[in-house]
């Protein structure tokens, strides 16, 4: 569509396009995937409890959920809670104010949640679904107030530059959620291999794939140049630069399969640990 078009249908209003095709679709699904993470992530940390799974016994290994990790403090005597050696920081604090839920998992999901937040990716599908800026390509978008209207990273939005910073704290997730699979894989000391396990070690791969195709990973790999054609180190960066681009070239997929997957990861341990649902292992 040239440029006049475009700027025709935005002059209509909100959602008016030339478009035939199911254009709102995408944005609609995008709109409910990260509404239902976005409730279900608020309501399993506030939660508090049921977090942890070791079917009673005690010694090394059990499940924990992932919206829980890492354990920084633990408070004793909760329902479905880890043991204290599992606390980074030992037993839950005094200063806690007393009408928030003792959650392990408020005092840490600020970190990833900044990370995906201002992905590039993401910030794409939620500017679209839940700021209509615009819903999608040749559709009218959200009437603006100023004569350029959107803002960007330039405005409220400059929080977002904090993704590069955010990156470096997503690696060490990875890690920890790796350690987390380890863990699942043992039952009072005795290796073993449980549904549980499998959601648990699928969590840290998807992330991996998902924060390893971020477009400030290559960048970084790419020796943070802007310009692959500039100067002779340019195919140098361009090849450090392809190393990534596998998986940079699926962003978008492994974005809403990490997401969805340590959703089904937490709500899994969190219902076993229940006994809502009971886990086929090896362990018996």
């Amino acid at each position: 569509m040239s440029t006049s078009a475009s700027t025709a249908v935005g002059a209509k209003g909100f959602a008016k396009t030339l478009r035939k095709d199911k254009w709102w679709l995408y944005p609609g699904m995008v709109l409910f995937g990260l509404t239902a993470f976005l409730v279900y992530g608020f309501w399993s940390a506030w939660q508090a409890d049921f977090y942890w799974y070791s079917a009673g016994q005690e010694g090394f290994g059990g499940y924990l959920a992932p919206f829980y990790s890492p354990l920084l403090f633990i408070k004793e005597g909760v329902a479905g809670a880890a043991p204290m050696e599992h606390s980074l920081f030992g037993a839950w604090p005094d200063w806690w104010p007393s009408w928030i839920p003792p959650s392990p998992s408020l005092l840490i999901l600020a970190i990833p949640g900044i990370f995906r937040f201002t992905c590039y990716y993401y910030r794409k599908a939620y500017y679209r679904a839940f700021t209509g800026t615009p819903p999608a390509c040749a559709v009218g978008a959200l009437p603006r107030k100023g004569k350029s209207g959107y803002k960007g990273e330039t405005g409220l939005m400059l929080v977002q530059n904090l993704h590069r910073y955010a990156m470096y704290f997503a690696m060490f997730y990875i890690l920890v959620f790796f350690y987390d699979a380890y863990l699942s894989f043992f039952r009072g000391g005795e290796f073993g291999l449980g549904v549980g396990s499998i959601l648990l070690l699928g969590n840290p791969i998807f992330l991996a794939a998902y924060s390893f195709g971020c477009h400030s990973i290559r960048h970084l790999l790419s020796g943070s140049r802007d310009c692959y054609s500039c100067g002779a180190r340019g195919n140098i960066a361009h090849k450090n630069g392809k190393i990534v681009g596998w998986l940079n070239q699926r962003h978008e997929l492994f974005a809403w399969l990490s997401l969805i997957w340590i959703m089904i990861a937490d709500f899994y341990v969190r219902m076993v640990s229940m006994g809502y649902i009971t886990d086929l292992n090896t362990w018996g």
